[in-house]
């Protein structure tokens, strides 16, 4: 059954979008939508009827404007006074024996269709009803006008409601009213200073964290595989509590750590989203506040505890330069990855959304008494990443989910990598961990990279990789790369046809992603003929040479 609520009584308001929104909804229109939609199950409490659940939900749109809010056109959002909406009501005699699990899967399932950005309600609410009283509410939200913290937000004014409490006036920011402080000077000059501190990165760190043989193209298709482990919670609380350091930064400190281990890297570069919501005034705001943080931890010092004394400020700095113009950065990425010949791999996320209150299936764990970590198989998603995770509670289980690249990973080395996490904070827990023992401690065994993969402006890159991708973009033509004081030079025979360092500076950035251990040569060397049998490249007849990185002229120009 499909039931229409209408609302009125709000204000119509209209105005510029905020920088998150601006993110999203360059991936709502580019991404599937079941990667980029959100979803969330709400329980329902006992003896509450379905007038009540509706009325609630009515309750809610006119609280918070932003599930009044459209978007009909490019950079602009409105505020409707009124409208109307749907719900589904889905009636049954009897759940499966796990009805969290089934009302999980309703929500998810409904993240499969595309949110209109111009004219949709941003919630699919399904009310799953036994025997006509409900019992959950399974939605799927649209990332545009809400991330996980607003759902959190919602979630607990709804169980208010039906409680029948009053909620307390709003005190979050409303999106416009965040748009517009983002426009004045303080905000532009805070948007500069997040560019500049992923450019910093993205100039200096790794292209890649999972540069290696087997960290080629893939389907991203991730299987999830989830930790619920008492031994980890009480093993995260005893180094929190012996360092003097916040759980929430031991935890990211220890899966950085094993990260960069695992991908044989100095530092571990890594995405954290969720990270706009420490100002007072965000903390409870609907709307669409999560936007990367970029994270770099440096792993180049001999134990875990001086690591973790670098991991907060190293977070704290990210976090606060993770709120900025998406056009810009998208921009400022490709100019910077054209002028280093790298291509930015957001390769690696950590989401922590352990302080927000839990969702349903989140919570629903075994016992934390439980001796030995439990690791249970969910289903495969699509995912743009080769190694995603989520920290849903850190008491009193430690309860992780972890998508993981198959080509990288087989399921009994992701397996091993959730154990040795579990490993390490044990570890911690007892004392200082020197870090040139972890894979004796962990179990979790560094890549094998043979002896042609050699460290280049801070990225590993197999330099007979690259020259054989640049001959391919190259139509065939014979080409040398060779490294040599921490850079790489190709050698290109080009014969009688014209050929310029730029264009094939050009022909190879095309072709560098999905490939991490291939970076562009810093100098081209573009001869007439290759060199015969026992001579050598940088011998043969130079007719032009340069770095390339001179973008060509488009056609605008």
């Amino acid at each position: 059954m499909i039931t229409t609520i209408r609302y009125t009584g709000g204000s119509e308001r209209r105005g510029p979008v905020t920088m998150g929104q601006a993110n999203m909804i360059r991936c709502i229109l580019r991404d599937d939508p079941v990667q980029i939609n959100i979803h969330d199950v709400w329980p329902v409490p006992p003896v509450t009827t379905l007038a009540a659940v509706l009325d609630a939900l009515r309750t809610l749109t006119l609280r918070h404007e932003a599930l009044r809010t459209t978007f009909p056109a490019q950079g602009e959002q409105l505020v409707s006074a009124e409208g109307e909406f749907t719900v589904t009501v889905l009636d049954h005699e009897s759940f499966p024996e796990e009805p969290w699990r089934y009302a999980e899967s309703v929500a998810r399932e409904a993240r499969a269709g595309r949110f209109e950005l111009g004219r949709d309600y941003p919630l699919r609410v399904s009310v799953l009803c036994l025997a006509g009283e409900p019992a959950f509410a399974a939605l799927a939200a649209s990332h545009a006008v809400t991330d996980g913290g607003a759902l959190a937000v919602l979630r607990e004014e709804w169980l208010a409601l039906l409680a029948g409490d009053e909620l307390p006036a709003p005190t979050g920011l409303t999106p416009l009213d965040l748009a517009a402080e983002e426009a004045t000077s303080a905000g532009q000059r805070k948007s500069a200073a997040s560019l500049r501190h992923w450019e910093r990165i993205i100039r200096t760190g790794p292209q890649a964290m999972f540069a290696e043989p087997r960290a080629e193209l893939t389907d991203w298709h991730l299987p999830q595989l989830t930790l619920r482990s008492g031994r980890g919670a009480r093993a995260l609380a005893r180094t929190a509590e012996r360092t003097g350091s916040l759980p929430s930064t031991v935890l990211l400190g220890a899966w950085c750590t094993l990260v960069a281990h695992r991908a044989g890297q100095s530092s571990c570069v890594a995405a954290v989203p969720t990270s706009n919501r420490f100002h007072p005034k965000l903390a409870r705001a609907v709307g669409a506040l999560s936007q990367d943080a970029l994270l770099q931890l440096d792993l180049r010092v001999p134990t875990f505890d001086e690591l973790l004394r670098r991991a907060w400020g190293a977070a704290l700095n990210a976090y606060r330069h993770s709120q900025f113009d998406s056009v810009r950065l998208w921009e400022m990425i490709g100019r910077v990855t054209f002028e280093r010949g790298s291509d930015f791999a957001r390769d690696v996320v950590f989401n922590d959304v352990s302080q927000l209150p839990a969702t349903l299936a989140s919570a629903a764990d075994r016992a934390a008494g439980e001796q030995t970590a439990e690791l249970s198989w969910g289903p495969a998603q699509v995912l743009p990443t080769r190694l995603l995770a989520f920290a849903y509670q850190t008491d009193p289980l430690l309860h992780l989910s972890m998508w993981a690249d198959p080509a990288l990973f087989t399921r009994a080395e992701a397996e091993g990598f959730l154990a040795g996490l579990v490993r390490l904070l044990e570890a911690a827990a007892e004392g200082d961990v020197p870090l040139d023992v972890l894979t004796a401690v962990t179990g979790v065994e560094p890549p094998v990279r043979d002896g042609s993969w050699q460290p280049v402006d801070q990225c590993w890159v197999s330099p007979p990789a690259v020259a054989e991708a640049l001959a391919k973009a190259l139509g065939g033509l014979p080409v040398h790369v060779g490294a040599a004081d921490g850079e790489l030079t190709a050698h290109i025979a080009a014969g009688a046809a014209p050929l310029t360092p730029a264009e094939a500076h050009t022909a190879l950035m095309a072709a560098l992603p999905g490939h991490p251990g291939l970076l562009a040569p810093h100098r081209y060397v573009i001869v007439r003929h290759p060199p015969a049998a026992g001579e050598a490249w940088h011998r043969q007849q130079t007719l032009l040479e340069g770095s390339g990185r001179e973008r060509p002229p488009s056609h605008d120009d």
